[in-house]
Parts: C-alpha cells; sequence; structure tokens
C-alpha cells in the first residue's frame, strides 16, 4: 500500500508539474517578432476619382495580354497596346518617372528621389493574364475579356491577377504626382511580362536593377490578402507573405524491352513506373511547424485564444496532435512541408504495345527548409534503381524568408492595418510563385500582399471562372499603395 501510494503521489505531482507549465507557457504565449506598424505615421492617401479608376480598370482587362504554355501562341502586340493605353492614361506618372521597356516588354519605371543616400522601394504588378480554359467560356457570368462592371465589380480575366495591382499601383502613383508629391526615397514600379509562364521579365529586370547598383529597402509584390474567413479564428486576417516555396518537376522513367500486349513478360515498364510513383509518393515529406507557417499559426493561435493558444503555445505536449490537425487539410498543410504531386504519365503510343519507355511528371513545392536536393535525394531512396529520375529543368529553390520586425515590414504593416484595424496581422507562406523572387539579390526583404479583402471561397475565382474585383477591394488597393509610397518614399 505505501509504494502504490508512493505512485500515486508521485503521479499527481507530475501531473501538477505538468499543468503547471502548460498553464505558465500558454499565459505568456506571444507570436515572435512580429512588429504591427503602430509606431508608424502613416501618410494620408491623395484624392482620386474612383469611377474613373474603375473605368480604367475595365480597359485594361480588355487587353488581351494572355501568355499561353506555348509563347507562339501570345499575341504580343496586345503588350504594345498595354503600354500604350498606360501611356495616355497616367500622363503625371510618365512625366514624373522613366521608363524602361525591356526588349522582352517587361516596363521598369523609376521615380528619383531626392536623397541618393536612402535605399529605394520597389513595387511590383505583371502584365500577363492566364488563359481561359477552352470551352469554358460560357461559364462565365459575363465575357471575360469584356472588362464588364456590373453588381459592383469589374469582371474579367486578370482582374484580380494582377491588372487589379497593376491598375491600382498606376492610380495610386498618378494620385501622387498630381498632388505634387517629391520622393525622398527613389520608386522603382516593376511590371514582368510573364509572371504566369515563368517569370523571365522579372529575371531580366532584376538583372538591370543590380548592374545599377539599386539595393531596395523592401519589394512589395502580389501573393497574399486579408482573408475574411481566416480559419482558426473565422474572422479577419491580414496575411503577408514573407517567403515562398520553390518548384521543381521530376521525371521519373522506366525503361524495358517494349514488344507485342499479346506476350507481357512478368512486369511491364508501366508497371514499374506505376509502382515507382506509389513509391515515392508514400514518403511524403514530413509536416514541420516551423518556418513563415508556423509564425502564422501561433499569431492566429493568440487571437483565438483558448484549448488553441494551448496547444501551439505548447507544442512539446500537444505537438502530434497539431500537426495532425494541420495536415487534415490539403490548404493548411501545404504551409508546413514538401509537396508532392504526380501530374502527368507518358507510354505507349497505342494499347497494345507495350511501351519502351513511360514516363511520369512529379511536381514538388519545396518548403523554405528543404532544398532541391533533399528532394532528389528522397526520391532516389524511394524509387529504387528500376527507374531514372531527372529534372525536367533546373529546380527553383525556395525563397529567403524575409524579416517581420524591419522598416519595410512596419511600412507595410500599418498601411494595411489602417484598413482593417481589427485584422490580424500574420506573416505567411506563399505556396504558389511570383515574380518577386527574383528581387532577392536588389532587395533586403520581400513581401507579397495585396489588400484585397476576400473569402475563402472567392479566392478560387483566381485563376478560375468568373474572376472579378469587387470595387470595393479596388479602393482599398489604391488607398493602401498610396498611404504606403507616401510613407515609405516621402
Amino acid at each position: 500500500m505505501a509504494v502504490m501510494r508512493t505512485i500515486l503521489l508521485g503521479g499527481l505531482a507530475v501531473a501538477a508539474v505538468v499543468a503547471g507549465t502548460v498553464a505558465v507557457r500558454t499565459a505568456s504565449f506571444a507570436p515572435k517578432d512580429i512588429a504591427d506598424g503602430r509606431d508608424v505615421t502613416l501618410a494620408a492617401a491623395p484624392p482620386y476619382d474612383i469611377g474613373a479608376a474603375v473605368r480604367h480598370l475595365s480597359a485594361a482587362a480588355q487587353i488581351r495580354t494572355v501568355s499561353n504554355q506555348n509563347v507562339a501562341d501570345n499575341e504580343v502586340a496586345e503588350w504594345d497596346r498595354l503600354h500604350g493605353w498606360l501611356a495616355s492614361t497616367y500622363p503625371a506618372v510618365h512625366a514624373a518617372m522613366e521608363r524602361t521597356i525591356l526588349p522582352n516588354r517587361t516596363l521598369i519605371y523609376h521615380w528619383a528621389g531626392s536623397d541618393a543616400s536612402l535605399a529605394p522601394i520597389i513595387v511590383m504588378a505583371h502584365q500577363d493574364v492566364v488563359p481561359v480554359t477552352p470551352g469554358t467560356e460560357g461559364d462565365w457570368k459575363y465575357p471575360p475579356f469584356a472588362g464588364i462592371i456590373a453588381e459592383k465589380a469589374v469582371w474579367g480575366r486578370g482582374t484580380v491577377d494582377d491588372k487589379g495591382s497593376l491598375i491600382g499601383l498606376f492610380e495610386a502613383l498618378e494620385a501622387l504626382a498630381k498632388a505634387g508629391f517629391n520622393p525622398k526615397r527613389g520608386i522603382y514600379l516593376v511590371s514582368g511580362h510573364d509572371e504566369e509562364a515563368g517569370g523571365t521579365g522579372a529575371i531580366a529586370a532584376a538583372a538591370k536593377l543590380k548592374a545599377a547598383g539599386v539595393k531596395a529597402i523592401f519589394t512589395l509584390d502580389e501573393g497574399s490578402i486579408v482573408l475574411t474567413d481566416t480559419p482558426v479564428i473565422d474572422g479577419p486576417s491580414i496575411m503577408i507573405g514573407i517567403a515562398e516555396k520553390g518548384y521543381a518537376t521530376l521525371k521519373v522513367t522506366a525503361n524495358a524491352p517494349g514488344g507485342h500486349s499479346s506476350m507481357p513478360p512478368a512486369e511491364t515498364g508501366v508497371e514499374t513506373l506505376a509502382k515507382a510513383i506509389l513509391a515515392i509518393t508514400a514518403k511524403p515529406f514530413p509536416l514541420e511547424m516551423r518556418g513563415p507557417g508556423a509564425s502564422m499559426i501561433e499569431a492566429l493561435a493568440a487571437k483565438k485564444g483558448g484549448s488553441t493558444k494551448m496547444a501551439v503555445a505548447n507544442q512539446w505536449l500537444f505537438g502530434p496532435l497539431l500537426k495532425r490537425q494541420l495536415g487534415e487539410a490539403p490548404t493548411t498543410a501545404a504551409a508546413f512541408h514538401t509537396t508532392i504531386a504526380p501530374t502527368m504519365l507518358e507510354g505507349s503510343p497505342k494499347e497494345n504495345v507495350l511501351p519502351q519507355s513511360a514516363s511520369a511528371l512529379i511536381n514538388y513545392r519545396i518548403a523554405p527548409w528543404n532544398r532541391s536536393a533533399d528532394v532528389m535525394a528522397r526520391a532516389k531512396a524511394a524509387a529504387g534503381t528500376k527507374v531514372d529520375l531527372a529534372w525536367v529543368k533546373p529546380p527553383r529553390e525556395p525563397s529567403r524568408v524575409s524579416s517581420t520586425s524591419s522598416q519595410g515590414w512596419k511600412w507595410i504593416a500599418a498601411a494595411a492595418r489602417a484598413d482593417a484595424p481589427d485584422a490580424v496581422l500574420t506573416p505567411t507562406l506563399v505556396v504558389a510563385g511570383t515574380d518577386s523572387r527574383s528581387m532577392e539579390p536588389v532587395s533586403e526583404d520581400v513581401y507579397r500582399f495585396m489588400p484585397m479583402h476576400f473569402s475563402l471561397k472567392e479566392s478560387a475565382m483566381i485563376h478560375g471562372t468568373n474572376e472579378h474585383m469587387k470595387i470595393d477591394s479596388f479602393k482599398r488597393m489604391i488607398d493602401f499603395y498610396a498611404r504606403l509610397i507616401a510613407t515609405s518614399a516621402g
């Protein structure tokens, strides 16, 4: 009995220590190193005509700068048309800023600052849009390239991605120029011509800026939004992308003798390929609570409170449960590991012929803490020696992670909070790609954020059917850009 009593008392003591530790860590928990920008004094946005701005977005949506998979299918004259339209629509911008059109039609605008000792800022938005899937045109509420203004929105391909940002920036800069704004800090506007098809324009622009000795204090591009129904808190959050995942496509090839399908060997090339694919996907990269995804969860949990805050504050105890919950939804899980997605298959040219070569493409989005070498090593270990593995083209490594306490972050955070004071400010990981990654050599920090207010359901229209920019969101964008530029460069 004495032994049992000792064991029981010991167990209770351990439980008390655990409970006390959990309570203390929960009570003291707060997101780490995320500045709120409250020490920034924001400049006011100058006056402008929102009705005219909406008409300008409508006109821009009608210019078909579509980046096709086959570059030869692009209507290059549409890019020239857009450039001419921008010059005639925004005369004050073109008077104040020097414009450079690269041979590939990427644009660089420069508004020189009065103090050359101050590092400039770079703002970005791309010119091109994705195609409308053939056969789906009839699914659109309004024609995809008509730029229809209806239901308090501008409808059409690219109104959100990314002509909304492009025209929003020009509207803000035009208003500032007309108001007599004279920047102390230089301003660069970079607009890639092919973000949707590889981003070679942004690469060329970055090379030109680097050759000119440019080193910006920050770069701001597309990438994330104000999400109105954020998971965990079911409320608004200002989600600023501080990094983006890498991109790589692996080709898996199974070579075989081939022959007639009436006399198949014990294992065909297709079977070998299938086994290799299954072996690779059966060893996914583990979810890890680190990087921008972890910072995001910490900020949301601190706002949510209760058991959510307790779990995030005490990952030493609740870590496995937390990872299990985060892994339940693909949209959430993607922020916490490198993803593996088989996408394309190729085999025999005829149904009764055994292929001499069967291949598959596997697309990876690489988390900031992994590299393409990790991906290749893991795939080789899983697939074995019966297949060949090779990159389709050189992988794009993950971006570096930008600061959440720098001056650039503070300016962006303050400009965003002015429009959404009750929203949670949180860093995030952009799981897709943006042109901004090319600016790392010429910028101290790179951020990815557009101040559009979208729900999760509304965000699905990006690259999809019935893409449209709500006038309310468009006005928020113009005000945000004007405040940010006037504050950071003024």
